[in-house]
């Protein structure tokens, strides 16, 4: 028995035990387990060397690749079986581009999607309401309408009880059009650069513009109706 623990040592010599390798990569890692490297290891991520008493023994390399694998997982959502893929090319001697990252998953349910007929009953519009929206272009005909085209439809159906028509408030949206012009001259120098922090600042700055350009459309037509009714 000395004999083999002293062939141990000896054989071991610079290679980690399960626990020291837990140890060096906890810090990063807080969640990581014993399980979860055995289970890496089932999935060939890493092939660590066995004593004569059967305990596992990582190289520095295996290290390095489970630090690698555990950090496409977590900052790039990537399968193992993407990973073991990336490992395998990488250990053949070729040269492989870095993974693909995957979005996360989403909590966000998908946006609903109405065809015509699922329009017109959240809508409460009437079928010719309907035909006016599209042919005066307040609302492009499609195949399938977003949630935004069922609010509008909603307030067409609120105008149309006052006999205010959609080709009454076709102007509304020649004029949202010229806002978004506006805003996108004012953000022109932001827009025509590819960084990310620029692009970022015009999503940020966008809606702002918009918002204060309704402030003071409502200001105006504040000001028109104190006028008609006084």
């Amino acid at each position: 028995m000395p004999a083999t623990s002293a062939r141990e040592r000896s054989s071991s010599a610079g290679l980690l035990s399960i626990g020291q390798v837990l140890a060096r990569l906890s810090p990063e890692f807080p969640n990581l387990t014993s399980s979860k490297l055995r289970f890496l290891e089932v999935q060939g991520i890493v092939t660590p060397t066995r004593t004569e008493s059967g305990y596992r023994k990582f190289s520095p390399t295996d290290l390095e690749r489970l630090r690698l694998a555990l950090t496409l997982q977590r900052d790039h959502y990537l399968p193992l079986v993407v990973i073991r893929e990336y490992l395998s090319d990488v250990d053949a001697g070729r040269d492989p581009a870095p993974p693909t990252a995957v979005p996360p998953p989403s909590i966000v349910p998908a946006p609903r999607r109405y065809r015509r007929e699922e329009l017109l009953s959240a809508s409460g519009a009437a079928p010719q309401l309907l035909n006016d929206a599209i042919s005066t272009g307040v609302l492009a005909g499609s195949d399938a309408y977003n949630d935004q085209a069922v609010a509008i439809l909603r307030a067409l159906v609120a105008l149309d009880r006052h006999g205010i028509e959609p080709r009454h408030v076709r102007s509304l949206r020649q004029s949202a059009e010229r806002d978004v012009a506006l805003i996108e001259s004012a953000l022109s120098s932001l827009l025509r650069r590819t960084d990310t922090a620029s692009r970022a600042r015009a999503s940020e700055l966008a809606p702002e513009l918009a918002k204060r350009l309704d402030e003071v459309r409502a200001l105006f037509a504040r000001a028109a109706m104190d006028r008609m009714l006084s």
